[in-house]
């Protein structure tokens, strides 16, 4: 197990370097002819990385083998079940993942990145899907500030847990009103999602990079800093468990 903490100035330092990462990971599945997946969150976190990355599709960064794989989504009632919200609102991960992610990458380059999300009705098979393509590359995490949570996994969530349709505690939902201002009030925000699971993450995934930005991120930091194994009070620790992971934070989440 390899592991690394790195601190840069600021979220669009962090940008690059994690850009840079996913080039490297980019070529090398190029060289094997296969492709590349990378598991992605959405929100404030993750946004200076796909600039910096579409800058790397301009310059000749071939992304036409990417696959993009999401982490999560939200979940509204829908019959006896749930079903994924429109991907129109702007606070769905599918409809962020085309708008932040693909269009820019593929203005980029030209290329068009596949895009996989679970579906609500067989959750359990986004874990299959992606155990048979031979795992995800790189894995890009963020936490939760005031609970860990990681994708939509609560606290107290299992290690061995997969991806599922969860019941979203208030820290969390308090937390993505931050994420998507949208939300005017607590009881805008889904009581469900649907999301990878703890083992999604711990047990497919080469390299996990977890990126911590922001004043509010100290804590995270701190937590999973020191977490030498996964912690279910925190379970944004879970990459402390991936076989090769790196924490990376700008100076503000570091308490620099």
């Amino acid at each position: 197990m390899t592991t690394s903490v790195s601190i840069v100035a600021t979220p669009e330092d962090v940008g690059v370097r994690v850009a840079g990462l996913i080039a490297d990971g980019v070529r090398e599945a190029a060289s094997a002819r296969r492709p590349f997946l990378l598991g992605c969150p959405t929100g404030r976190t993750p946004e200076p990385v796909f600039p910096a990355l579409a800058a790397l599709a301009a310059d000749g960064l071939d992304l036409g083998g990417m696959v993009i794989v999401l982490m999560d989504e939200y979940l509204v009632p829908a019959g006896s079940g749930f079903a994924m919200v429109d991907p129109k609102q702007l606070y769905s991960c599918v409809g962020y993942a085309r708008r932040q992610i693909l269009q820019p990458l593929e203005e980029a380059s030209g290329a068009s990145p596949q895009l996989w999300h679970a579906d609500p009705g067989d959750p359990g098979e986004y874990d299959r899907r992606i155990a048979a393509a031979g795992g995800i590359d790189v894995f890009l995490l963020a936490s939760g500030a005031s609970d860990g949570h990681v994708a939509f996994n609560q606290p107290g969530s299992s290690r061995d847990s997969i991806t599922r349709v969860i019941e979203l505690g208030e820290s969390t939902r308090r937390d993505n009103m931050a994420t998507f201002p949208v939300f005017a009030e607590l009881s805008e925000v889904p009581r469900h999602g649907l999301s990878v699971g703890i083992s999604t993450i711990a047990d497919h995934t080469r390299r996990a990079v977890m990126m911590l930005t922001g004043a509010d991120k100290r804590t995270a930091f701190d937590r999973i800093r020191g977490a030498s194994a996964y912690e279910p009070d925190w379970p944004a620790t879970i990459v402390a468990e991936c076989a090769d992971h790196i924490v990376l934070a700008d100076a503000a989440a570091a308490g620099r």
